[in-house]
């Protein structure tokens, strides 16, 4: 395990003092202590965030917020096989296997279950690391599940039934490019440079007939033409989307400012109509930041509307609104669907306000002449 992790890797510290105060620190936890194991990897997922950016190809740690929030939505349960396919330092990971043992694991044989039922993949080396680092210190035994590899680099038609999947929770890397070749393992009508517009393809590909799945996407996916329409046009005939929350521009920053959307959607039927839901930033601020982020709390009027597991007794109000495939397919596909329970304010007539312009500006003038006078005046006596 340890060989596999740090085969790709060019570590190294310069000064040996920092490396042996390190270990020494690291020595003296128990790690047989359970309370202190979790204390560690608390400590070590907060390390993980206060990192940032995991690389520079769009690769970025996805606030705990945010996956807690899309786990919670999912539901996966012991036995039912989870996968990332770009799973980073291991985010979606470490949350579902915390609403797997809060709700579900209550015997040592659910727990062996959920660990055997656990799948993901990283390109990259250091993000790797840290994410078999995330499992061993959340208590999976053996973290040899999570691949160091790029799961798009193997041709699309070669996942067979048999690596099927129930659940892809993941925040594939976007405004990244693949390298050359890459999209050649695609179909034809599915060539594409873009990272996200790949991984969408494949995670349709991958779910078994009645899966789910809960993805981060940017906007440039929902109004993007071309591969993107024909990506949209797929996923809406070969599953169900039923519903899309819309985050503000913040939830990212401070490393990125891109308007992001979560795509919850389920294999085996088409879809008939979309729900949507628009994320607002709490009363009182402006937009989130690194020193006020989105916090798991900032989602419950949303978690409160979904309508449990079978999304039963949805409304529309002023966050949610509710659009048929039909509306969809006549936009060409176009997703980007604003609230339209928004009013947009009023700010008059342009004639008039040209009007009103026109004479503050007169009476400035006027005022001004008059105050020149005085002036002119005082200063003769």
């Amino acid at each position: 395990m340890v060989r596999e992790v740090f085969e790709d890797a060019y570590n190294y510290m310069k000064s040996g003092q920092l490396m042996r105060q390190v270990v020494n620190r690291i020595n003296g936890i128990d790690f047989n202590n359970l309370t202190e194991r979790q204390h560690f990897g608390d400590i070590y997922e907060q390390i993980l965030n206060d990192l940032q950016s995991a690389g520079n190809a769009g690769e970025y740690y996805t606030p705990r917020a945010v996956t807690s929030f899309m786990a919670r939505m999912t539901d996966p349960k012991p036995g039912e096989t989870l996968f990332d396919p770009a799973c980073g330092t291991g985010g979606f990971l470490t949350c579902a296997i915390r609403h797997m043992r809060e709700q579900y694991v209550k015997r040592p044989e659910d727990e062996a279950t959920m660990q055997a039922s656990l799948r993901a993949v990283e390109k990259k080396q250091l993000p790797h690391m840290l994410a078999v680092t995330n499992m061993l210190l959340h208590g999976i035994e053996d973290p040899s599940f999570l691949r160091h590899d790029n799961t798009l680099a193997r041709p699309y038609v070669s996942w067979g039934k048999d690596e099927r999947v129930d659940i892809v929770l993941t925040n594939p890397p976007f405004g990244g490019r693949e390298e050359d070749g890459i999209e050649s393992n695609f179909p034809q009508h599915f060539r594409t440079r873009e990272t996200a517009d790949l991984f969408l393809a494949l995670i349709i590909r991958l779910l078994k007939s009645g899966g789910r799945a809960a993805v981060v996407l940017p906007d440039g996916t929902l109004f993007g033409e071309g591969v993107k329409t024909r990506l949209k046009e797929h996923l809406m005939a070969e599953c169900n989307l039923h519903t899309i929350v819309r985050l503000p521009n913040s939830v990212f920053r401070p490393y990125a400012s891109i308007g992001t959307n979560l795509l919850f959607f389920e294999k085996g039927a088409p879809t008939e109509a979309i729900w949507y839901w628009e994320h607002r930033v709490p009363e009182g601020q402006k937009a989130y930041s690194m020193t006020r982020p989105i916090r798991l709390e900032h989602l419950d009027d949303c978690a409160a509307w979904w309508g449990g597991p079978s999304r039963k007794g949805r409304v529309e109000n002023e966050r949610a609104w509710k659009v048929t495939a039909e509306e969809i397919k006549a936009r060409g596909y176009n997703l980007d669907i604003k609230n339209p329970h928004t009013v947009e304010e009023d700010h008059g007539d342009p004639e008039e306000l040209l009007e009103a312009l026109n004479n503050a500006e007169a009476e400035v003038a006027a005022i001004r002449a008059e105050l020149k006078a005085i002036l002119s005046e005082a200063l003769l006596r």
